[in-house]
């Protein structure tokens, strides 16, 4: 098997061009993974615990285990089939993966780094959320349009929630206490209470289409929503349910997750006192 190189300085939203003067990504390290060049990964999530950063490698159905405090590949974990979706649930030291390639979503335990059990779901699991407090992760199963809701003190699917769309990523709102939920296929967000699994809101996202991605900023009450039919990074107010502010993305912009962090990191990433993408256009950040 060919070895191929995996850069250590990887940036949350490919073709996302931001214009930040006096600052410019570097390469620090390379960590060297085998697996069959050129063919396509996908999530990256932190183990923080032990210190590992978790890969997706798509194309061959692999899981990385790589130590960051070293750079060196820790295992190997073949036979998890178009993996996607990676959510760690600390504590547990348990990593659930979503496996396209067999419709199952897969249970990986970091103590023996090794997969203990799959749970068969709807069709083409991806995104995943961990609701901390109800001790359950949610999986959207974009093509089956739906979301999976597994027990992780039994590694068991409690409920599967049916939608009338297909379904994008999901996020936990730490602060409202809600799972938020992308149904892409009609450009809206559904709100589900995790106390009673039950969906309690759905809400337009006007001048969005096809929102898949989403990142949350729990405190400030935002969601970040990368829309690809209309290549915009909506800004959505989970107070008010509706879209502020459409930022534009450059074309062939692909993102799974976004990684948000503090307001200020936030306006950092996409304002310097304007946010400036591919055409020169700008703006504020609300």
């Amino acid at each position: 098997m060919r070895r191929n190189s995996f850069i250590r300085a990887l940036v949350a939203c490919f073709g996302l061009t931001l214009c930040l003067p006096g600052q410019t990504l570097k390469k620090v390290g390379v960590i060297d993974l085998p697996g069959p060049k050129g063919e396509r990964f996908d999530y990256l999530t932190m183990d923080d615990e032990d210190h590992y950063l978790l890969s997706a490698h798509f194309g061959p159905g692999i899981l990385y285990v790589i130590d960051v405090r070293t750079n060196q590949l820790v295992k190997t974990i073949p036979g998890v089939p178009g993996i996607t979706g990676l959510e760690y649930v600390p504590g547990l030291r348990k990593v659930y993966t979503s496996d396209w390639g067999e419709d199952k979503i897969g249970v990986v335990d970091l103590h023996s780094i090794s997969v203990v059990k799959r749970l068969p779901t709807a069709e083409k699991p991806n995104g995943n959320t961990y609701a901390a407090p109800f001790s359950k992760v949610y999986v959207s199963d974009t093509n089956g349009n739906a979301v999976a809701v597994v027990g992780v003190d039994k590694d068991e699917i409690v409920k599967t929630l049916r939608f009338d769309s297909e379904t994008g990523m999901s996020q936990y709102d730490s602060v409202a206490r809600k799972v938020y939920v992308n149904l892409r296929s009609v450009n809206q967000v559904a709100e589900i209470d995790p106390a009673t699994d039950t969906v309690v809101g759905r809400y337009p996202v006007e001048g969005c289409q096809g929102n898949h991605g989403m990142a949350m900023d729990s405190e400030h009450h935002r969601a970040f929503l990368l829309c690809g039919g209309s290549r915009a990074l909506t800004v959505f107010a989970l107070d008010s349910h509706r879209a502020i502010a459409h930022l534009p993305l450059a074309q062939g912009s692909r993102c799974r997750q976004i990684r948000s962090g503090p307001r200020p990191y936030l306006r950092r990433l996409f304002q310097r006192s304007d946010w400036r993408v591919s055409g020169g256009r700008s703006g504020s950040l609300p």
